[in-house]
């Protein structure tokens, strides 16, 4: 008996390890294109086998002629791949952070208050193409090592699971499968749009790319990636150990802090200051609080997003609560500990 085309069991072989030993539904998020359908009718078919119930969830941002009536046939076609629930959700997108960042977090929150209701994780038909952007993106943009290791497998994150399964699977054999099972795909006008960094991206800079490289670039992208995402994770690791080891009484000895290598140490701090309950830290505020360990000159109380403040004592990190300047008057001069770099 022939098995199923290439494509379609390249799709099915990537989703099915994930549907392995665990009985929790998934929701497919699908927006009617190849990717996403694709992911669908993989889903449908291997979630039937494990014995897993799989659904799935179309949303209707109201930005483009049509979307309403396009969003209820992206649901005929979840439903006639034997999804069930088939939900349709209209959101409202707001006005900030650009048309595209604004759709985005309207279709997050739409997605994880479905997931929510159902007890289900949300399956993401993200690509191997898409994780290459991903990882050019956060280059150009100096974000940092977590966003040049790109998009993860699987997280959770305020209750929501997130799964993309597909990020080691081409973009081309998305559609190839859709093809290959004569399932209708819609082309969102704005991929393609040159007013936006990721279509120029994907249509302009990684074909560059390829063609000075040799080819080979989209795969090398995120096998680089994955590297990087597995160096960051032990590092994580180490931190969270040393954090474990140094705190005490909700303080840290700075001696000892300034002792870590520096990637190491300013993971420890914003542990410590994620524990704290500090929201929104970045990299000024982690380079400021640094400074108390590695530049000490007896500056005062560094100010943190939500009003806390960080300030160094006795040869110690403490955190003050937003109504406290310190353990000490601000005009008192330091203790000779506290003067030594």
């Amino acid at each position: 008996m022939a098995g199923p085309p290439r494509a379609v069991a390249v799709l099915r072989t990537a989703v099915r390890p994930g549907l392995r030993g665990s009985d929790r539904p998934v929701l497919a998020a699908c927006s009617g294109g190849a990717d996403s359908v694709a992911l669908a009718a993989a889903l449908a078919f291997e979630a039937r086998r494990a014995g897993v119930r799989a659904g799935g969830i179309t949303v209707d941002h109201g930005l483009q002629p049509g979307s309403a009536e396009r969003a209820e046939r992206t649901a005929e076609v979840l439903h006639g791949l034997g999804l069930d629930p088939v939900l349709v959700r209209r959101v409202a997108v707001g006005p900030g952070g650009g048309p595209e960042g604004a759709a985005r977090t309207a279709r997050y929150a739409a997605l994880a208050a479905a997931a929510v209701q159902l007890g289900a994780r949300v399956a993401l038909a993200h690509t191997l193409d898409d994780q290459a952007e991903t990882v050019l993106l956060g280059l150009g943009r100096g974000s940092g090592p977590r966003s040049v290791a790109g998009m993860v497998p699987e997280r959770t994150a305020d209750g929501t699971t997130w799964w993309r399964p597909l990020l080691g699977v081409r973009r081309a054999t998305t559609r190839e499968a859709c093809a290959e099972q004569g399932l209708p795909v819609w082309d969102d006008p704005w991929n393609a749009d040159p007013a936006y960094t990721r279509a120029r991206l994907r249509g302009e800079v990684l074909p560059l790319m390829e063609e000075v490289l040799g080819g080979g670039v989209a795969p090398a992208l995120a096998r680089t990636a994955d590297l990087l995402r597995e160096d960051l994770d032990a590092l994580d690791e180490l931190a969270a150990a040393e954090l474990a080891r140094l705190a005490g009484a909700d303080e840290l000895p700075a001696r000892e802090l300034g002792a870590l290598p520096a990637g190491l140490r300013r993971r420890v701090l914003r542990g410590w200051l994620r524990a704290a309950g500090v929201p929104d830290v970045q990299a000024v505020h982690l380079h400021a609080v640094e400074a108390l360990v590695t530049h000490w000159r007896g500056q005062g109380r560094v100010d943190l997003p939500g009003g806390a403040g960080a300030l160094r004592t006795s040869g110690r990190l403490v955190l003050s609560p937003p109504e406290t300047r310190g353990t000490r008057p601000e005009d008192a001069p330091p203790t000779r500990e506290e003067s030594r770099p």
